[in-house]
């Protein structure tokens, strides 16, 4: 059964292109059809801002997944106390000697007050530990919100009923204050209180928590849609045809909503790395010493009067990433959008 989103891609233009030949005939030639893979990505191409933010993304990605390697070119760890170690690195007041922090050949982005440790590389891990912990709880959230909203969608009825009374539930929690509630809970009933909470654990609870309360949105956004698309001719000759429920969901549904997840999933996303980093921030999410972007702002938060230099690094990458973010979310937007002007 063909759905729109696969029939658009098979209309070609009869637009003739005339070309010379020796004996002064011409020929009409047709050009190949375009998918709607192939048509969004041209007009990606035309929108300046969303390939710029897309390569200002990409890098992100790229150092966050390069960490390891970045440390073993840089010569420095995120751990290591280096101001501990070295006498002329810290003032008497545990601040940072030097200029901007301590900014030098050595230490890039000077060293963190107090402790001492490299600003560089704690940024660059703290970006791994923010970026692809958000990630995780971003992936989960689409999965659920779409699963949830395509069978509410389309079985409609009973199903619908409860699945929407189980999402005005969840939405009735205040989010921020759950996060803050809920994490000790969680750590706590697999760690006993005299034994440190592993990273990967931490890890695992801020994921379980904030895609518990982040898949709504999207699956309100999914059942509209479905609602409209099981109506249409296409879903109609689908069942007639005798398909299952979940081929239609899967053939028919599923390609038609491709936009609208998408466009949802990059703007969940820096909003997810902002969750992720507020938990740190108010101290139940990543602690000491797992680098993260939220910890170090609490750390500058605490010494801003003293060393402003500290609060700059960490804050002037985490706006760029989620303005880069945000914009790349509209600029995939447009693209699936024929009527864009853009």
């Amino acid at each position: 059964m063909t759905s729109p989103v696969q029939t658009e891609g098979d209309r070609t233009s009869a637009v003739p292109d005339a070309a010379g030949s020796k004996d002064g005939s011409q020929e009409a030639k047709t050009p190949a059809g375009l998918s709607p893979g192939q048509l969004m990505w041209r007009r990606f191409r035309r929108d300046r801002t969303g390939v710029v933010s897309a390569f200002v993304v990409l890098f992100f990605f790229v150092v966050a997944l390069a960490a390891p390697l970045i440390k073993m070119v840089y010569g420095k760890d995120p751990y290591t106390l280096y101001g501990q170690d070295s006498l002329d690195l810290l003032d008497e007041f545990n601040m940072p000697t030097g200029t901007f922090g301590g900014m030098s050949p050595d230490h890039w982005f000077g060293i963190e007050p107090n402790l001492g440790r490299d600003v560089f590389m704690q940024l660059v891990y703290g970006m791994r530990t923010s970026i692809y912990t958000a990630l995780a709880a971003t992936v989960l959230m689409v999965l659920v919100g779409v699963v949830i909203g395509l069978v509410g969608g389309y079985y409609g009825g009973k199903v619908d009923y409860w699945l929407g009374r189980l999402t005005d539930f969840l939405l009735g929690f205040p989010s921020q204050l759950f996060f803050i509630a809920s994490m000790p809970v969680v750590v706590a009933a697999f760690v006993r209180p005299d034994e440190e909470t592993p990273t990967a654990l931490r890890a695992a609870a801020i994921i379980v928590v904030l895609s518990t309360l982040g898949w709504m949105g999207l699956s309100r956004l999914i059942r509209a849609a479905t609602l409209s698309l099981r109506e249409r001719e296409f879903v109609e000759a689908a069942k007639i045809a005798g398909a299952s429920p979940w081929r239609i969901i899967r053939k028919e549904l599923l390609p038609n909503l491709v936009t609208p997840i998408l466009v949802q999933a990059t703007l969940l996303l820096p909003s997810t790395i902002l969750s992720v980093a507020f938990l740190s921030f108010v101290g139940v999410g990543f602690v000491e010493p797992t680098p993260d972007w939220g910890r170090m702002f609490a750390t500058g938060a605490s010494i801003y009067e003293q060393d402003p230099a500290y609060m700059v690094f960490p804050g002037v990458a985490m706006v760029i990433f989620v303005v880069a973010f945000n914009l790349l979310g509209d600029s995939v937007r447009d693209a699936f959008d024929p009527k864009s002007g853009r």
